[in-house]
């Protein structure tokens, strides 16, 4: 009995100790990304200081080639709309039809629409054109931040949440998780090296998706929790004819 009850202490004790660090990972990456945020509006807006942005640019120079123009199309592909829409629509459908959880079908459209709603408009806020040296054809739009990349870490920093929660062996979890954080990294580093945006528009994409996705899932959680128990047997319903 006592065996047990040790058993499950250190358990708890230890399963307190992974949160707490994961919380603190979390909530580290978030200042540094306000912190970063904050910091290239300063440079950019209020210094107008650009030397940062055309020294990546002169040094990715010697990189352009046609094999390399052809791969950053293909990767810049998967941070568009075309390809985003989509991508959502077949995730809602996964947790609604084939492997029901009902919360993560809300959670999924619900930080799609906001991170749309937010890139607008802080576009249309700081209003910044494009860089007028596109490598291949020119993108419409405004520049900052780059939407690629922030509708880049929403979306697929919810794969990587719902990755961490649902997928246990950590072989499978952490190559996932990994792959998926790079790709974010490729998606920004395809809008630079194709030149339709510079490396500032992209880096404070990243910023602000991150600090936009945990905000957005701990609110979400907070409902979440708050109605378990009048919305929680509601939206957990079985589809007719499903399973739980």
């Amino acid at each position: 009995m006592f065996r047990r009850l040790s058993k499950g202490v250190r358990r708890f004790v230890a399963g307190f100790a992974l949160l707490s660090v994961e919380m603190m990972f979390v909530m580290a990456v978030f200042f540094v990304a306000l912190m970063g945020f904050a910091y290239i509006v300063r440079r950019v807006f209020v210094l107008g200081n650009n030397s940062f942005d055309q020294q990546v640019f002169d040094a990715l120079e010697p990189f352009v080639s046609p094999a390399n123009n052809t791969l950053m199309k293909t990767i810049t592909f998967f941070g568009t709309h075309r390809f985003l829409i989509p991508a959502n629509l077949a995730l809602i459908g996964w947790f609604l039809f084939v492997r029901p959880h009902k919360w993560y079908s809300i959670k999924i459209p619900a930080i799609g629409l906001s991170s749309l709603v937010l890139m607008a408009g802080l576009k249309h806020l700081f209003g910044r054109e494009r860089p007028l040296i596109p490598l291949l054809e020119p993108a419409r739009g405004l520049s900052f931040p780059s939407g690629h990349a922030l509708m880049s870490m929403t979306f697929y920093g919810m794969l990587i949440y719902i990755t961490w929660h649902s997928v246990k062996d950590p072989r499978i979890k952490w190559p996932l998780i990994v792959a998926l954080f790079l790709f974010i990294l490729l998606i920004g580093f395809s809008r630079i090296y194709l030149r339709v945006h510079y490396t500032s528009d992209v880096l404070a994409g990243f910023a602000m998706g991150w600090l936009w996705i945990v905000l957005a899932l701990k609110s979400l959680r907070y409902i979440e929790k708050k109605t378990k128990h009048s919305l929680n047997p509601v939206v957990e319903a079985s589809p007719p004819g499903g399973a739980a």
